[in-house]
């Protein structure tokens, strides 16, 4: 219903199943649009094998069996349709973004070309901010090659948005969680957490709100503008991991100080924790018109709390 009424709001629901949309990775979060989106899209989407096209026609959407590592089966794609929405990840063998390289090629292989695109990148493309609560005009500082991936493939999708003229709309957004998107295993496993002292800010986006900021982004975003994609929280993460353990009843996980953990985390798991940042929200809510259904994680755990 949230859907319908904003879509009614603006104003494009009678001429929508004119409108075209190719789907590059759609993954949990947005399959979760796809009910609204098929309902006023022709939606397209790629995939890589023919049981997940079997699972993707089931839900009304055309699937096209192509892969962003190989540039041949990206032919199709030309002139396919009005609207892009972009969640692939770059391939982690690779230094910069490449299928986000190909994607562009391929779209630009016939005269009409799509009017709008988002993409979904990530706020670790600020690196470590100790804790300093910041809006989009921050400068991009990544410290892992992770973030550093997803900072190539924005300045590619800028520099195509300002030679073609597609509206390009990105979406930065932290971690994304749900009720089948939560840290059980680590607390499981009594994955140590850094002491209070030492712990830094994380920041947060229900897989739902994620969803329907793309939504928003594709008919409310303007040319190359970032939005930061979260919630309200202010939470640093050893508090997060003691309330999903408190919701589902389970011991809170230990805690260690920076310098112990550093010793014994892997680097993967150590970049994510040494970077704490604070992220604004109000362009989301006041240029995208975003409301959110998850305000803090909070919402999510009461309502497992009572189920």
């Amino acid at each position: 219903m949230e859907f319908l009424r904003i879509w009614k709001h603006i104003g494009h629901y009678n001429d929508a199943m004119q409108r075209r949309l190719l789907i590059i990775g759609c993954g949990d979060v947005l399959e979760r649009a796809l009910p609204w989106l098929t309902r006023r899209f022709r939606v397209y989407t790629l995939c890589r094998s023919r049981e997940r096209a079997a699972a993707l026609r089931a839900k009304g959407v055309v699937p096209i069996q192509a892969d962003l590592d190989n540039p041949s089966s990206l032919a199709r794609l030309a002139g396919l349709a009005d609207y892009v929405l972009h969640s692939a990840p770059p391939s982690p063998q690779s230094k910069d973004d490449p299928r986000t390289s190909r994607l562009l090629a391929a779209l630009t292989r016939c005269t009409i070309l799509p009017r709008r695109l988002v993409y979904i990148s990530t706020t670790g493309v600020y690196g470590d901010c100790s804790g300093i609560r910041f809006n989009e005009c921050r400068p991009c500082h990544p410290e892992s090659d992770r973030a550093h991936r997803r900072v190539v493939a924005e300045s590619v999708l800028r520099n195509y948005g300002r030679r073609s003229g597609c509206r390009i709309s990105i979406l930065r957004a932290p971690g994304i969680y749900a009720a089948n998107r939560l840290p059980l295993q680590r607390i499981e496993k009594s994955t140590p957490v850094l002491v209070p002292s030492d712990d830094n800010y994380s920041n947060h986006i229900h897989a739902n709100d994620l969803a329907m900021a793309c939504c928003l982004a594709l008919f409310r975003g303007l040319p190359g503008r970032v939005y930061h994609a979260c919630d309200d929280s202010e939470w640093k993460m050893g508090d997060w991991f003691d309330k999903v353990a408190d919701a589902y009843k389970l011991p809170r996980p230990p805690r260690l100080p920076y310098a112990q953990i550093q010793q014994t985390a892997s680097p993967a798991l150590w970049s994510f924790m040494r970077e704490s940042r604070r992220l604004d929200n109000t362009r989301l809510k006041r240029e995208l018109g975003m409301r959110l259904a998850y305000p803090t994680p909070d919402t999510l755990l009461d309502q497992l709390r009572k189920s």
